[in-house]
């Protein structure tokens, strides 16, 4: 495990330029020939934040007022973190596939991919943090304090999807089995995940001590926890806990794939 975390730091550090070099250019992949460009990094996430919205407040009459917060900001404090999230759970899963060229042909190393990867999609989620600052802003609730917590959530975040995206973007290489499992679950994580729910409020205590080892929860409610709850994110440790097994876990899970897959992903490509 040692010799591979040696191999992985001393791989960034010799590619450090070729890996914002790629995350470059696969940023201008994502919106390459579109006539409204990087107006779809907002259109999107606002057309589904409008449809949940209208669904929630306007259908169910259930869109109430949180914390003195409108329901639909409630709603932008957990889906700005997801949209990353849903973006690095597949697009993690995918990265390797998607660039087999750099393995088979030059040997670049694989390590690298889902970092440029989820750099790419950092940006895209910094543009869509500040739109959605500026929104809570524009209707009257200035940032605070508590904001200064959210790049210690988006550290969180980044580390733990660059993980995933070096695991399961592996896995998918050798089986695309795996990677089809990874894109028929996502629609169910974001359901069990509370991203539209606060899982503070659900009444079964083992339920709810469960969710907290997953990172989607603990990164949705900590921004809401910024944006809304204004709650440290020390104040959990429980929650801290829970996110640092989970992390441990995947780490040792996309080291031993990294020891194990690493030379025989460019034959199976």
């Amino acid at each position: 495990m040692i010799e591979s975390i040696k191999l992985i730091f001393q791989e960034h550090k010799d590619f450090r330029k070729q890996i914002f070099m790629l995350a470059k250019s696969d940023l201008i992949k994502i919106y390459r020939g579109a006539a409204l460009g990087w107006a779809w990094a907002v259109i999107k996430p606002l057309m589904t934040l409008f449809v949940f919205w209208f669904g929630f407040t306007v259908g169910l009459r259930h869109g109430k007022a949180v914390n003195g917060y409108p329901y639909f900001l409630w709603l932008v404090g957990g889906f700005l973190p997801w949209f990353y999230m849903r973006d690095m759970i597949q697009g993690g899963a995918e990265c390797i596939r998607k660039y087999r060229y750099l393995v088979t042909k030059i040997k670049f190393p694989i390590s690298i991919i889902p970092t440029f990867t989820s750099l790419s999609h950092m940006v895209v989620h910094l543009f869509l943090l500040a739109v959605g600052i500026a929104g809570f802003w524009i209707m009257g609730f200035a940032p605070d304090i508590y904001y200064l917590q959210i790049p210690f959530y988006m550290l969180l975040m980044f580390l733990f999807y660059e993980i995933w995206g070096l695991f399961a973007g592996m896995m998918a290489a050798i089986s695309k089995d795996f990677l089809n499992l990874v894109k028929a679950t996502v629609q169910a994580l974001f359901w069990l995940s509370g991203v539209i729910y606060n899982v503070d409020t659900i009444e079964n205590p083992v339920v709810r001590t469960a969710l907290k080892f997953n990172p989607i929860t603990v990164i949705a409610g900590g921004y809401r926890k910024s944006f809304i709850y204004k709650e440290w994110f020390w104040e959990d440790k429980i929650e801290l806990a829970c996110y640092a097994a989970t992390f441990i876990v995947f780490l040792f899970l996309a080291l031993w794939a990294f020891k194990k897959l690493r030379k025989e992903i460019p034959d199976v490509l």
